[in-house]
Order: C-alpha cells, then structure tokens, then sequence
C-alpha cells in the first residue's frame, strides 16, 4: 500500500514543468494508518482490538512485516503529511483530522514503548490517552473508607467486613445468563428508544474463565458483536446491569455500531474501520461506555428495575436492594484508588503484592480480586484511567451542552452525537 510521502515524492519527480505540490488526499492518509496500525498489532498482540476493513488490507500488513524503527519512521511521516492535507472546514472534518493526528501521536509513543522505552505513569497515559488522572493521596481516601466504615461498623478489615455484606448479593452462577439476558433486554430496549440502530445489529453472550478482566466486547463489524463475560470471581448483581450497558447498550456495542455506520459506511472514513486499544479512542469507549450506564438509568430507576426485575430472577432478597444500593454509591466513590494503585506500581514504588494490599484496603477489593486487577494492571497499565476518569469527562462534556439529568432526552441527544464523532479527550475538557 502507497505512503503519502511515496506519492508526494511520485508527483516531484514526475517530467514536465513543476508545479505546486498537491496537498495529500486524507483518504490515502487514512488508508495508510489503518495499514500502520495493522502492521504494529504484529509486535503487541493487544494492539488491535477490532478491525473489519478489507482483508487484504491485513494481509498486506502481514506481509510487509515492518520492524518497529520502520513503523515509526512511516508513522512520523504519515504526521507531516497530514499537517498539510486538505479538508473541508466543518466541524467534523476538522474534529476528523485532530483524531488522525493524535492517533497517530499516541501510535508512536506505543512504539517506543515496544522498542524499550520507560514512561511514568501519567506520561504513558498522555502519550497514549490524551488524558491523565489526578493524583489523590492516601488521606484522600482513608477519608472515604472511614465513611465507609461507619456504615460497616465492626472488628477486623473493613473490606472483609463489606464483603460479607456483599455476599448476599452474588448471582447464583445457575440464574447468570437468566439475569443477564434480562438486563440486556432492558438496556436494549431504553437505548432503541432513544438512538437509531441499524435494523441487524446484534451480538451473543459468552461466558469465559482465566481472563484478568470481567467482561470484554469483540466487535467484529457488520453491526456484530461477541460479549464474553469472566465468571472466576462471583458476580453481583449490581454488575448486571454495569455489563449490560458497559458491553452492549448503550456502551461499547452501540459505540462501534455508530461508527461503523455513520462513519465508515456512510463517510468513507476507512480509519475507524480498526481500534487500536491503546488509543484516545479508548478514553472516549470506555467512558462513554461507564456513563452511558446513567444515561440508560437516571437517578433511582436503576434501583427499581433491579429490585423489580434482576433481584427475582437472581433468587435474591428484593427488600435488601435500598441498602445494597446505597453501599454500592458509596463504594463507587472510591474507583480513583485503582488508578493509585497502578501509578504506583507502574512508577515502581509499589510491589505487586502491595498494589494487592492497596487495592484491599482503599478500593474493597477481595484478594482474588485484587490479584486480578493487579493482573489487568500488568497487562494494560495505564489504560485504567480510561474507566473513571474517562466517565467523569464524558459527564461533563455532556452536562455543559445540556445533556444534564433534568433533560433526559437533550442527554440522550448529545450522548448519541459524542458515540457517532471523532472527538478526543482533550476536546471533551472544557479548561
């Protein structure tokens, strides 16, 4: 497949009088990242997430069996070509050539990571997330867990004595995928009313083991998806309707379904046609994706078709939701120490023994839990500020255009707009 610079240096060297130099077209631009991405998920096995472009496309990648050096020189030129590509000046074509370019950015930072390359915490996460977390200190969150501990009074960890609390909440692994389809359904059905979908979207569930996450959406394109939910740990049945709407609706399902068909299909713009999971893209998948919960559920409707629903079909006591509920907000407060957790161990001031322990005391976590976050830590590293941090931003982009919880359907609106655009996280910050 052609470079852009290849054709620059094509058209320069071409006989007859020189001329001005056309500006390179963004669909080869595109083109060419797509094949760049392709080529660098030959080195990182999680690289590519998703990709339903041409499969030749991908044969061609796997042929050319570029080394890392050669993925960066090509990339950074593919940079400079872009910088002086011609688009059109709406908003979108303008919001269409700042993603290529920071996609691009964030590729070659992934490159030099592969290629040996030591970055804190926060610097990895800019470089390959546009964003980086706040830094909250242990008193921040010892604040949080004496609250916490007054609601579970008692002798011994407070994250034991949560989670026997907890305990009569686990959906019986018998009623799983009962309980599971129900929450679906009813994600499905509030999303539908609100968001158009092409008439054959659609995915099916699996249920997996020997994964460091609890669940994971494979997008395969043509309005597909495949679910696949982690049973190693038990499930609780808050996290139905988390995975639910995180995997399916509104979240990741109708975020790639919304690019596929407004972007890919009715655009042209091949580039969306692969996810590079290292990407801005994820900031902006993974919290859409954890927002898009609230979207779905505003205020205490959430409690009501859990009670109502999700609780009888778990077999679990319905009178008990108020108070699980509520201890699950109050929990919830708590997710940025997971971000902690990570930036001290990728910083090399924790061990992962004591990420464990850190987990345990500061984010409740089991110690089979947090093992596995520790786990998913080591395999994905910073790309844990993209849950939290990502909703948060998403929130706030969305709520300062109106989408606040008293107009539920202007939220719907700019909900929709943000899963159907190629806006950054950068862009989402209004400082």
């Amino acid at each position: 497949m052609r470079f852009a610079a290849l054709l620059l240096t094509l058209m320069l060297c071409s006989t007859g009088p020189v001329g001005p130099v056309a500006a390179p077209a963004m669909t080869d631009i595109a083109r060419d990242y797509v094949q760049l991405v392709l080529a660098l998920g030959l080195h990182d096995k999680d690289y590519v997430d998703a990709y339903y472009g041409a499969a030749d496309w991908r044969a061609a990648a796997e042929k050319s069996a570029w080394t890392l050096a050669e993925i960066g020189r090509r990339g950074a030129d593919l940079r400079k070509s872009l910088a002086t590509a011609s688009t059109p000046d709406a908003e979108l074509d303008r919001l269409r050539r700042e993603y290529l370019d920071r996609q691009l950015s964030s590729l070659l930072v992934r490159v030099r990571m592969l290629g040996g390359e030591r970055l804190t915490f926060d610097e990895e996460s800019r470089g390959l997330y546009d964003a980086a977390a706040p830094v909250l200190p242990e008193s921040h969150f010892e604040k949080l867990t004496a609250e916490l501990g007054r609601r579970f009074p008692g002798t011994g960890p407070l994250v034991d004595r949560y989670e026997a609390f907890r305990k009569q909440f686990v959906i019986p692994r018998d009623r799983l995928e009962k309980v599971f389809d129900a929450a679906i359904d009813e994600c499905r059905a509030r999303t539908t009313k609100n968001i158009q979908l092409p008439s054959d979207e659609r995915f099916t569930v699996e249920y997996v083991t020997g994964k460091s996450w609890s669940a994971y959406n494979w997008y395969k394109g043509g309005f597909t998806s495949v679910i696949q939910v982690n049973t190693d740990l038990p499930v609780y049945i808050d996290r139905a309707l988390d995975l639910a709407c995180h995997e399916g609706y509104p979240g990741h399902h109708v975020y790639n379904v919304l690019l596929e068909k407004h972007l890919v299909r009715d655009r042209g713009w091949v580039e969306f046609s692969v996810y590079p999971l290292f990407s801005p893209q994820s900031l902006i998948a993974e919290g859409t994706a954890n927002f898009g919960i609230d979207v779905a559920f505003p205020g205490r409707e959430r409690l009501a078709f859990e009670r109502e629903r999700l609780y009888p079909l778990a077999g679990l006591d319905a009178t008990k939701a108020e108070a699980y509920y509520e201890a699950a907000q109050l929990a919830e407060r708590l997710s940025y120490a997971g971000n902690e957790a990570a930036r001290r161990y990728l910083n090399g001031q924790f061990t992962a023994a004591q990420a464990a322990a850190w987990l345990e005391k500061y984010a409740l976590m089991t110690r089979p839990r947090a093992e596995q976050r520790v786990r998913f830590i080591e395999q994905y590293r910073s790309y844990v500020i993209n849950y939290n941090l990502g909703k948060d931003l998403v929130r706030e982009f969305i709520e300062r255009r109106g989408g606040t919880a008293g107009f539920p359907a202007r939220r719907w609106a700019e909900f929709a707009a943000l899963l159907s655009s190629p806006r950054l996280p950068s862009g989402l910050s209004g400082r």
